[in-house]
This record gives C-alpha cells, structure tokens and sequence, in this order.
C-alpha cells in the first residue's frame, strides 16, 4: 500500500465527533419514533407528511421514494401498510402511465392532522429545544452541506420551493 492508499484515520476529536454524531442521530430517530407509536411510524409518517406538502397531495412513487431518502421497495412496503389503513392510494401516474403516483386520502389527512402537533412536540423535546439556537442553526448549516454533497440535485418539498 502507497501512502496515497493508506486510510487517513480519524484524530481523537474527529472520533468523538463521529461516534456522538452516530449514537445522537440513532437515539433521535427511535425516540421520534417512540412518540409516533402505536398510531404509526416515523417512516410512515414521513411518507404522509411529503404527500401532504405536494402539489395535489400526490407523488410519483419513485420521486417520494428519493425525497425521503428510501430505496423504491422500502417505500413500496410503507406504501402497502398504509394503503391497508386507508390513508393512502396508488395509481398509475396521469402524465405517462408507466410510473406510480401515490395519494394522500382524506383518511390519511385525518391522520396527519392527528398527529402532527404529537409529532412536533417530540421534535422540539428531543431536538430544538435541547439545543441553543445557534447550535440549531449550525446543526441545520452542516447537514445541509453533507446532503448537497451527497444529493447535489436534492428536492425538498416546502423547503426549498
């Protein structure tokens, strides 16, 4: 292995950056979940919250799917869950036919009203609120960096619009 080849391993603050970085982001996401539950889950009700912000309340599978960063099939089994519960429907897309688009129904609007206050209140206990402003902000500034890096042709419905 050249010294080009060679792995440049993290420093001990980089580490620890990482590792809280990790851990944090993986406590946030179950405890968000938690609070969703038994109602639903956080995927599912990402999925909801997108169909409500879009245009007509509907959305090419595949484009939701990249929106909420899931894989097609992923998405295909939230869709199923929610189709069974009625909150959702899938047709074939009206501009080509070949795709997708997915619906929000008035069931499921019924159940975004519901529960979305549950939902922000959890976002701000386990989020926003145990955070300054300023390091909310600095949160916000440096995963926006890491998506535009990552996704540099993201979409994100209500925000950037």
């Amino acid at each position: 292995m050249t010294p080009a080849e060679a792995p440049r391993w993290l420093s001990h603050e980089e580490q620890l950056a990482w590792r809280a970085y990790l851990r944090g982001s993986r406590l946030l996401v179950q405890a968000l979940d938690d609070d969703l539950r038994p109602t639903c889950q956080l995927t599912e009700y990402e999925l909801i919250s997108m169909l409500s912000e879009a245009p007509g309340q509907r959305m090419r599978m595949s484009h939701l799917a990249d929106d909420i960063v899931q894989s097609r099939s992923r998405v295909t089994h939230t869709a199923n869950r929610l189709e069974q519960r009625g909150w959702v429907r899938r047709e074939r897309a009206k501009d080509d036919g070949r795709g997708v688009e997915i619906t929000l129904t008035d069931a499921g609007r019924a159940a975004i009203d519901e529960l979305a206050p549950r939902h922000l209140a959890s976002v701000r206990q386990h989020l926003v609120d145990a955070l300054t402003h300023e390091q909310l902000m600095a949160l916000g500034d440096a995963m926006a960096v890491i998506r535009d890096r990552l996704c540099p042709n993201h979409h994100e419905i209500g925000i950037d619009d």
